[in-house]
């Protein structure tokens, strides 16, 4: 009896596999809701793992020639979808390597079996040994640089750990503050009228009461990887930037015991942090509406 020929084509790389004849894509045996162009475009990449993809290509094999589409959306939208399902990114892609003004490459390692051939009368024995794509050599790509700010976009986890800790050192400001307000009352008295040390004291007071839940919500945004984030620091930058700069002349308080050179030296970087921490989350948190470039002046027009 013959045995039939078995034509699963299954793509594996890390914890994903797609089929490559029904194009579902799953992620540790669950599939992934993944269809359409997006697919077929995964689908492409994966059988020439290694090699560079030219976007002309794409159009002429998943875009008809009849078709009237914005095909450069229509293929960052499919590009963006793939990245998404893949967890990847064009900053520090994993997967999916875009090369500027040429097309994309799939660089990571894949494996799959090859399609199994008909046997007559007799069952066929083992499989078909997976096939590992070759490294090539190629030069690094550039950097990739931030739309706006014009600068190398470094890694996520660097920027939003530097932002996390400058609103611990501004917790600990608050809290500092507020255990020793009597402290605070005393070094006010000794350079300043009455009624000038209490609005001081006073001023501590609120500005830290006001302070700690902001660091609270923005340290949590912050370790959740809130996504808006960048929306949302805008809108309150103001007010962060008006608080920051008050505290900024907190060092002055301590020019007894550090003097008047370091309090001057510190009050000067903490006027700058605000400024920081809107740098940082910037960098953290882009927009997808901008286009990312590389240091080559190129344009990265398929950022997430």
């Amino acid at each position: 009896m013959a045995v039939q020929p078995n034509n699963n084509r299954i793509a594996r790389f890390g914890v994903f596999e797609l089929d490559l004849n029904t194009g579902e894509l799953r992620k540790g045996g669950v599939k992934l809701r993944l269809q359409g162009q997006p697919v077929q475009v995964l689908t492409l990449l994966l059988e020439r793992a290694g090699d560079v993809v030219t976007r002309e290509e794409l159009r002429e094999k998943l875009w008809a020639s009849d078709t009237f589409v914005d095909f450069d959306h229509s293929l960052n939208t499919a590009i963006n979808k793939v990245r998404e399902a893949l967890g990847d990114s064009a900053s520090s892609p994993r997967y999916v390597e875009t090369l500027a003004r040429r097309g994309y490459r799939f660089i990571a390692p894949v494996q799959a079996p090859v399609q199994a051939s008909p046997a007559i009368g007799v069952a066929a024995e083992g499989a078909a040994a997976p096939f590992q794509p070759q490294p090539r050599e190629a030069p690094p790509p550039a950097p990739t640089l931030h739309p706006d700010l014009e600068v190398p976009i470094p890694h996520r986890g660097l920027t939003r750990g530097l932002f996390a800790l400058i609103q611990v050192m501004y917790l600990c400001f608050y809290l500092a503050a507020l255990f020793r307000l009597r402290e605070i009352q005393r070094i006010a008295d000794s350079f300043l009228p009455l009624w000038a040390a209490n609005t001081l004291a006073a001023a501590v007071m609120v500005t830290a009461g006001v302070g700690i839940p902001l660091r609270c919500y923005l340290l949590s945004a912050v370790g959740f990887d809130y996504q808006r984030l960048d929306e949302k620091f805008r809108r309150i930058f103001p007010f962060v930037l008006a608080l920051d700069q008050l505290w900024a002349i907190a060092p002055f308080l301590l020019m007894e015991k550090i003097g008047l050179g370091a309090a001057f030296a510190a009050s000067a970087g903490l006027l700058y942090l605000p400024f920081s921490e809107r740098t940082l989350i910037r960098l953290a948190y882009l927009r997808p509406a901008s286009p990312e470039k590389r240091l080559d002046g190129t344009n990265l027009t398929d950022s997430p």
